[in-house]
């Protein structure tokens, strides 16, 4: 059993923590409002500050929004860097800049502790299901001791390489499911446009070759209308802010990528920054004046 601390308990937060206390683990927490009482009641601990979280435990785990967020729990006033001692381990789950995570991974090792970047990808559903997908940037020494407590909260677990490139990864994937969510919605949208039922062409979809887990997932929500967050556009806007940053500092194009941060880019303008990332879709309907369904 681990003494792990767990700091930042949101949508995706509060089941991964609920998970390691399942597998048997002691958890102190800290997060901006209280610790969820189901997670008190499993056992939690709840202290007040990032600090006194380093000060209580071994493993440190971060699971907050973005860059800035990130840098404050570690270096910022009350963070984690002034309760940490050597040979302790802070893992930061969150999404954030590759360039960012390298540099803090470089003061916290000057402290005598290793450093994971380990974002992940699954959503509410496989935080809830214990079976999210996390890519781990660090060394196989520290990835080997944290391995058994990412595998209580994920199923396909890899560690990717040196320090950042589990961010890269985390980059890589986003611009896959946006681009995918783009298609799906433009597939459907034609469909439902031209006649079709579009519930019955996502079913015979999902039989050939352009099947997917987005079209399994999302397309249901796109033809439900379920637009709930799952995973909130501004949180995809974010990342894809991470990727076409990081390529005009690698001197690349990424005009798909472009063009699906302009569609949520428009789904903000019309107020859906909270909706679920499948609502990208509502973009395409504005633009063909026809909503999925009607």
């Amino acid at each position: 059993m681990a003494n792990i601390g767990f700091i930042g308990l949101g949508i995706m937060g509060t089941p991964m923590a609920a998970n390691l206390i399942k597998g048997g683990h002691s958890l102190v927490t800290f997060t901006h409002g209280k610790t969820p009482q189901s997670l008190l009641d499993a056992g939690a601990k709840a202290v007040a500050s990032s600090t006194e979280v380093a000060k209580a435990s071994d493993i440190i785990i971060i699971m907050v929004p973005d860059t800035p967020d990130v840098e404050a729990v570690l270096f910022g006033e009350n963070g984690v860097a002034a309760g940490l001692s050597k040979g302790k381990t802070v893992i930061d789950m969150s999404s954030i800049s590759p360039v960012a995570t390298k540099e803090f991974a470089k003061k916290i090792n000057a402290l005598g502790c290793e450093y994971l970047d380990a974002p992940v990808s699954g959503g509410e559903v496989g935080a809830k299901a214990a079976s999210l997908t996390i890519m781990i940037g660090g060394s196989q020494a520290a990835f080997d001791q944290c391995k058994s407590i990412f595998e209580l909260m994920g199923k396909n677990v890899t560690l990717v390489g040196g320090n950042g490139d589990g961010q890269t990864t985390k980059v890589a994937n986003q611009i896959i499911v946006a681009l995918t969510i783009e298609a799906v919605g433009e597939a459907l949208v034609l469909a439902s446009k031209a006649g079709a039922d579009p519930a019955k062409v996502r079913q015979a979809l999902m039989g050939g070759f352009a099947s997917s887990r987005i079209l399994e997932v999302h397309g249901e929500r796109m033809v439900k209308r379920t637009f709930d967050p799952g995973f909130r556009i501004n949180l995809h806007q974010k990342d894809l802010n991470l990727a076409l940053t990081t390529a005009r500092q690698l001197g690349l194009s990424l005009p798909s990528t472009a063009v699906a941060q302009e569609l949520f880019n428009a789904c903000v303008a019309h107020g859906g920054a909270a909706w679920d990332h499948s609502g990208m879709v509502r973009a395409l309907e504005i633009m063909a004046n026809h909503e999925i369904g009607q």
